[in-house]
C-alpha cells in the first residue's frame, strides 16, 4: 500500500514537471514570433557638440619681448698682485673679502727691509758720483788756468827769443843766446801742449762723471721702484675679492693675493640666438641700443633693474651657438658680479599683429575659427614671435573673429561647438596666501636672516612678508626649497 502510494506520487510530480515544461517552450515561441514579426526601430543620430573657450582677434602694435638667461659681470676689475716676494707685514682693517676700499688707499705692506737697505746703498752710490763730478768739474777748471798760465808763459819765451834773433842781427847778441832762447821757447811751446791734453782729460773725466751721476740716478730710481712695490694699493675705489692672505704670510712675486671689483660699474653677459639676434640690427646693421631689464629671483621676490644694450661679442665661442650681448647696467645696488639673471631686451614694435594663447596655434601655423552654425574652420596665421605662453601672429582676415583658445585632438574643421565667454575676461585669480604656525615662521626668518649672499633690500622685503598674518604660498615654498623643508 505504501509502495502504491508513493508510485502515484511520482507520477503526478512527474506529469506536473512536463506540463510546466510544455508551457514555458509555448511562451518562448510566441515570444520569439512576436519579435521577429515586429518592424526594426534604427535609433535617431545626434550630433556632438564640443565646449570650446574663444579669443577674439584684435589687431594693433606689441612690443615683443626676447627672453634670455645671463649673468652680472664687472666692467672694471684689477687683479690685485704682489709686485715683489717676501713677508706680510700690514694689512689695512678693509682688506678682507666684500671689504670696501677708497683709490690709493694703501692695502698690504710686503717687509721693506731689504728695498730699504737697497735704496740707501743706491743713495750711497749717487753721493759718490756727484762728488766725483763736482772734482771733475774742478779740476777742468784748474787745467783751463794751467793751460792760461802756459800760454802766456810760450809767449814771453817767444818774445825774447825773437829779441835774442835781433840782437844777432844787429850784431849785438851771441848765438848761444838766440839758441837757449829758443829751446825755452819749444819747451814752452810743449809745456801748452802738454797742458791743453790735461784739460781734455779733464773734460773727459768730466763726461764720465755725469755718465755715473745718471747712472747712479736710474739705480735710486730703481731702488725707489722696488721699495714701492713693497706696498699694494687700490687702483680705484671698490670692493674686495678672492681675498688669500693674512698678516704674517710670505707671497712670492706676482701672486695674486685679492681682486678688486668696481660694483658701480656692472653690466649683464646674456647669449641670443643668431635669429634673435638678427631682429635686435636696424637697417644698416648696427646693434640697436635697446632697453634691457635685469632680473633677479629672490624667494619669489624679483629684484629689477634697468640696462641698455652696449656690444656684442667679437666672437662666438668654442663649440657655442648664437651671439653674446652685453648691456650696461644702471644703478644697481642689489646686484653682484656672478649673479644669474633673467634678461628681458624690448624688440622693434610689431604692427598689425595679434596676440593669441600658444595653444591657439598648431604646429602647421593655423587656428581655428569660429564660422557660421557655429562650426569650426582652419586658418592660416603668419606666426612673428613666441612670447611665453603667448604668440603673436599676424592675420588680416581674422580681425574681429573668435578663434579656438585651446586646441584638443578631438576638435577640427567642419566641427560644431558651443562657445564660451573669451579668455582673459575674468579677473586674475589672487595669489594663493598660507597661515603659518609660529614654529615655522621662525625657522623661515631664521633662515633668511642668516643667509650672507642675500641683498639688505631684498632680504628686509622678505622679512616684512614673513610677518604678515597671511604670506604668499610662492615665498614659503621658494625658501623651504632651499632649506630642504
Amino acid at each position: 500500500m505504501r509502495f502504491l502510494r508513493q508510485s502515484l506520487t511520482g507520477l503526478f510530480l512527474l506529469a506536473a514537471t512536463l506540463g510546466l515544461l510544455v508551457y514555458a517552450a509555448a511562451t518562448v515561441r510566441d515570444a520569439v514570433q512576436t519579435r521577429m514579426s515586429e518592424e526594426p526601430r534604427v535609433p535617431q543620430a545626434r550630433e556632438r557638440v564640443f565646449t570650446v573657450n574663444v579669443v577674439t582677434a584684435t589687431a594693433g602694435r606689441e612690443v615683443p619681448v626676447l627672453t634670455a638667461f645671463g649673468q652680472v659681470e664687472s666692467r672694471r676689475e684689477l687683479e690685485l698682485r704682489a709686485s715683489a716676494g717676501g713677508r706680510i707685514v700690514e694689512l689695512a682693517d678693509g682688506f678682507v673679502e666684500g671689504g670696501h676700499v677708497e683709490d690709493q688707499q694703501l692695502l698690504a705692506r710686503i717687509d721693506p727691509a731689504d728695498a730699504e737697505a737697497a735704496l740707501e746703498r743706491a743713495q750711497s752710490d749717487l753721493y759718490d758720483a756727484e762728488a766725483e763730478a763736482r772734482e771733475a768739474a774742478d779740476a777742468v777748471v784748474l787745467a783751463q788756468d794751467n793751460l792760461t798760465a802756459a800760454q802766456e808763459q810760450a809767449q814771453l819765451y817767444e818774445k825774447a827769443f825773437q829779441r835774442q834773433t835781433d840782437l844777432q842781427n844787429r850784431g849785438v847778441g851771441t848765438a848761444a843766446a838766440v839758441e837757449t832762447a829758443e829751446l825755452q821757447a819749444s819747451s814752452a811751446r810743449v809745456t801748452v801742449i802738454q797742458r791743453r791734453q790735461s784739460l781734455a782729460e779733464a773734460k773727459a773725466r768730466v763726461d764720465q762723471s755725469a755718465t755715473t751721476v745718471q747712472r747712479a740716478k736710474l739705480a735710486v730710481s730703481e731702488a725707489e721702484r722696488s721699495l714701492a712695490d713693497t706696498e699694494i694699493r687700490a687702483g680705484f675705489s671698490g670692493t674686495l675679492s678672492d681675498v688669500t692672505v693674512v698678516e704674517g704670510r710670505l707671497v712670492s712675486s706676482n701672486e695674486q693675493i685679492a681682486s678688486l671689483v668696481d660694483p658701480d660699474a656692472l653690466e649683464v653677459a646674456f647669449r641670443v640666438s643668431t635669429q634673435a639676434y638678427a631682429r635686435l640690427l636696424d637697417d644698416n646693421g648696427q646693434l640697436l641700443k635697446a632697453d634691457v631689464t635685469v632680473t633677479l629671483d629672490v624667494f619669489g621676490t624679483d629684484i629689477e633693474a634697468q640696462a641698455r644694450i652696449d656690444r656684442v661679442a667679437a666672437s662666438t665661442g668654442d663649440g657655442q651657438t648664437g651671439r653674446v650681448v652685453y648691456a650696461r647696467m644702471d644703478r644697481a645696488p642689489s646686484f653682484r658680479p656672478g649673479d644669474f639673471v633673467t634678461v628681458s631686451v624690448q624688440e622693434p614694435a610689431l604692427d598689425n599683429v595679434v596676440r593669441l594663447p600658444a595653444t591657439a596655434v598648431d604646429g602647421n601655423d593655423t587656428v581655428l575659427v569660429i564660422g557660421e552654425e557655429e562650426r569650426l574652420i582652419s586658418a592660416s596665421v603668419q606666426v612673428m614671435r613666441r612670447q611665453g605662453d603667448d604668440v603673436l601672429v599676424r592675420a588680416p582676415e581674422l580681425e574681429g573673429k573668435q578663434i579656438v583658445a585651446q586646441r584638443t585632438p578631438l576638435l577640427g574643421e567642419g566641427i560644431k561647438v558651443r562657445t564660451l565667454a573669451p579668455a582673459g575676461e575674468n579677473a586674475t585669480a589672487e595669489p594663493t596666501l598660507l597661515e603659518l604656525t609660529e614654529e615655522r615662521r621662525a625657522r623661515l626668518v631664521a633662515f633668511v636672516e642668516g643667509n650672507g649672499r642675500m641683498p639688505e633690500e631684498a632680504k628686509k622685503r622678505v622679512l616684512a612678508q614673513l610677518s604678515q598674518p597671511k604670506v604668499p604660498a610662492e615665498v614659503v615654498e621658494r625658501i623651504e626649497a632651499r632649506i630642504g623643508g
